[in-house]
């Protein structure tokens, strides 16, 4: 069966609770703050709220139900998408099924995490049964040693460097510099990249992503209520996620947008060259490497060459990660699924502010979670357009 359209569905009040490197407070705190700048955005009480959809690893021993309570809210819609980096298309699809089938009328999609001190180790400590089975006996606590397995079977088969890797980490701290909650102040050199300190063979400091806390959130609704409310919004032209590709693969060098990249090109009625700008998510630079070529924007293997030839700045003829993405941003736990969706919805409305790319009508955002021990097991990627109010 074809699926339908979103028509007549749309996505609209991006919003940003504004990164910290460590904080005290908890994650239903960093949720209710994205929550209450949604409702203020589109002028709605909590009660007038009827569906809400949330991401957090570190939400326990609050739960979605309990933040219902806690929050004054009292929805007839209620998700919870426990899938890491790809958490933001997926509730991005799933609430716009629920708003067409006339589930729900408006949906807050929101997620935040804490980080205190030690937050990043409890979460390590139970995050799935393959890490404490394949990881965690041979000294790697945690997605440093895994995505450096996946990064150095990339590059033994196709000959990608760390200078490489490196033009991508480089050109997200660029713009990072024009993102005003980017945890990433300074300039980043190549050099300096190249030269950083050692984590796991063959990453250095500046491929790994700093854990912080914040939140990310934005609403869907129908289109017809984002106009009566005024509200600058984005068309859906098309979505997919996957779960457990290519399972028979030894090491993960592709993820699951290559078994449905044709029909998310095919839906949105267009190709690669009519995205103006990509937002992938980018725990580490062999992850948005690996994107470019499962996306369709060259072929496999071809992602190294495909970095040399392209400025990926905000001001180039690739625009990429144009907040800084999580390498310069930080990671705010699930709400990294969240920031290129985010960031993608200001795009296409003409609201990023200092890191607005001229004349950007159509975006994309892909999503990468769950990682085990060789591979990610979610991905996740939409096509949005501008629509104007």
């Amino acid at each position: 069966m074809k699926r339908q359209s979103y028509e007549g569905v749309v996505v609209t009040a991006p919003v940003s609770v504004p990164y910290v490197r460590y904080s005290q407070e908890t994650a239903h705190w960093w949720i209710a703050r994205a929550l209450k700048q949604l409702l203020d955005v589109a002028g709605l009480s909590p009660r007038e709220l009827d569906g809400f959809s949330v991401s957090s690893f570190t939400l326990f021993p609050d739960t979605p139900v309990g933040l219902t309570q806690h929050l004054g809210l009292s929805p007839r819609w209620l998700d919870s998408i426990p899938m890491g980096g790809a958490s933001g298309v997926v509730a991005l699809r799933r609430a716009a099924r629920a708003v067409q089938a006339g589930d729900v009328d408006v949906v807050a999609c929101v997620a935040g995490d804490a980080n205190r001190i030690d937050s990043f180790r409890q979460l390590l400590s139970s995050f799935s049964r393959f890490a404490m089975d394949a990881s965690y006996p041979y000294g790697s606590g945690g997605p440093n040693a895994s995505f450096a397995l996946i990064a150095d079977a990339y590059m033994a088969e196709y000959g990608a460097t760390r200078e490489d890797f490196g033009r991508i980490a480089v050109a997200q701290r660029a713009n990072a510099l024009h993102y005003p909650n980017a945890i990433m102040k300074s300039p980043l050199t190549l050099e300096q990249y190249l030269s950083a300190r050692p984590i796991s063979e063959p990453f250095g400091l500046f491929d790994c992503v700093m854990p912080c806390a914040g939140a990310e959130g934005f609403l869907v609704m129908r289109e017809d209520e984002a106009q009566r409310r005024g509200l600058a919004y984005a068309r859906i032209a098309s979505t997919i996620e996957r779960h457990n590709a290519f399972p028979e693969d030894p090491v993960q060098l592709r993820g699951g947008w290559v078994m449905d990249v044709d029909e998310l090109y095919e839906m949105a009625e267009c190709g690669p060259d009519a995205i103006d700008v990509l937002e992938t998510y980018d725990d580490y630079p062999v992850i948005s490497m690996m994107q470019f070529e499962d996306l369709g924007f060259c072929a496999k293997g071809e992602g190294p060459q495909f970095v040399r030839d392209r400025d990926l700045t905000i001001d180039g003829d690739f625009p990429h990660n144009t907040s800084g993405g999580q390498l310069s941003a930080g990671q705010a736990g699930a709400a990294g699924g969240y920031l290129g969706l985010v960031e993608a919805i200001r795009q296409v409305t003409g609201q990023a502010a200092g890191t607005q790319v001229a004349e950007a009508k159509t975006a994309m955002v892909s999503g990468f979670g769950m990682i085990n021990y060789d591979r990610g097991l979610c991905s996740s990627a939409a096509i949005i357009t501008g629509a104007g109010r």
